[in-house]
């Protein structure tokens, strides 16, 4: 691979197609690589070498099984080659093999970008992808997140979908935004990458309650008075975590809240449905198939709320639920008999 400044070049504009590498072959790694793999040569990377024997032979994924990939994308095993040529390394694993990932791609030494489209908190040390990355490569400037309301099926049927990366380098972001834009994915560029970020963990907190909401049949007036008061949850936490209030009225805050808290995809308002109607957790999990980083993310949130003194009442009523034996019905009731307030 080049210097920093062949890869910045390659990504000034829209008119040039980019080498991509997309490490993680789960449901939204392999939507990322169908959708972009349309304008970009792209590899698709996974750490296990039987899920990439059956994407090369079947070009079918476990986890994401009504998209077909296309021939062009290349299905690698091996970590330096798909890295070698890329003009962009983009991590698509959970939040949980961010770290891992990105702390190889360093040991790589290859000199690219690194941008990563994964939501949530590392369990351990509650810290946001960006900070994790922070650690792992230190200095890099050319680094960003990927994330917007996007459920990888659609992505993946090349449905239209509007997303945002963000980076503090205010130019890479503008570039990268250019080059990776195209019919089926609408980018926007940030510079908040707190915000962001914080938009998109914290809303799979608030799905899990639209959930429950929806399981326990409580009408559509709730429903919209979770998403509602969710967002003033985001906003507060977001702000005292250094987040701009106007990243939570786009794409990444009310944008992707309305997503995940409404939609049928929505593996954490699942999560939710499936506990109003009496299931357990480790159950619920295991018949999933896939991360719902709202579990993880509640434990996360509710830490930082008391870190900073910050009011979260539907954050803290979801974590009872998930980790304090607290009832659905329970939880709910409480909710609704705390003391009236202004807006």
């Amino acid at each position: 691979m080049g210097s920093k400044a062949t890869s910045a070049s390659r990504t000034s504009g829209a008119s040039s197609p980019l080498k991509l590498a997309i490490l993680g072959a789960g449901a939204w790694g392999t939507a990322l690589a169908v959708s972009l793999g349309a304008r970009h040569e792209v590899s698709l990377w996974s750490r296990n070498a039987k899920t990439c024997a059956d994407l090369s032979e079947r070009r079918i994924g476990k986890y994401l099984p009504e998209a077909f990939l296309p021939v062009a994308i290349r299905v690698e095993p091996d970590l330096a080659r798909a890295l070698r040529g890329a003009d962009l390394a983009l991590v698509a694993t959970a939040t949980a093999g961010l770290r891992e990932t990105a702390a190889a791609v360093a040991a790589q030494r290859f000199d690219m970008p690194l941008a990563w489209a994964c939501k949530g908190f590392d369990r351990e040390t509650r810290e946001l992808p960006h900070e994790i990355v922070a650690q792992v490569l230190p200095g890099a400037s050319q680094v960003g997140a990927l994330s917007g309301p996007s459920f990888a099926l659609e992505v993946a049927r090349g449905q239209p979908t509007a997303l945002v990366f963000a980076s503090r380098d205010g130019a890479f972001a503008t570039r990268t935004a250019a080059v990776l834009n195209s019919e089926r994915l609408r980018i926007y560029s940030s510079t908040d990458v707190a915000g962001v970020e914080l938009g998109g963990a914290v809303k799979n907190v608030i799905a899990i309650a639209a959930g429950i909401a929806d399981g326990l049949a409580l009408g559509r007036n709730a429903r919209a008075a979770l998403v509602t008061r969710g967002l003033a949850e985001i906003v507060r936490l977001g702000v005292a975590l250094g987040g701009h209030p106007e990243t939570f009225m786009g794409l990444t805050g009310l944008g992707d809240l309305v997503l995940t808290c409404t939609g049928d995809l929505s593996r954490n308002r699942d999560v939710g449905l499936r506990l109003a109607k009496g299931q357990a957790l480790p159950a619920i999990l295991a018949e999933l198939g896939h991360v719902a980083e709202g579990v993880q993310s509640a434990e996360a949130v509710l830490e930082l709320a008391k870190r900073h003194a910050i009011e979260m009442p539907i954050s803290a009523a979801v974590h009872d639920v998930l980790f304090a034996g607290r009832s659905p019905a329970e939880a709910v009731r409480q909710l609704l008999s705390r003391d009236p307030r202004p807006e």
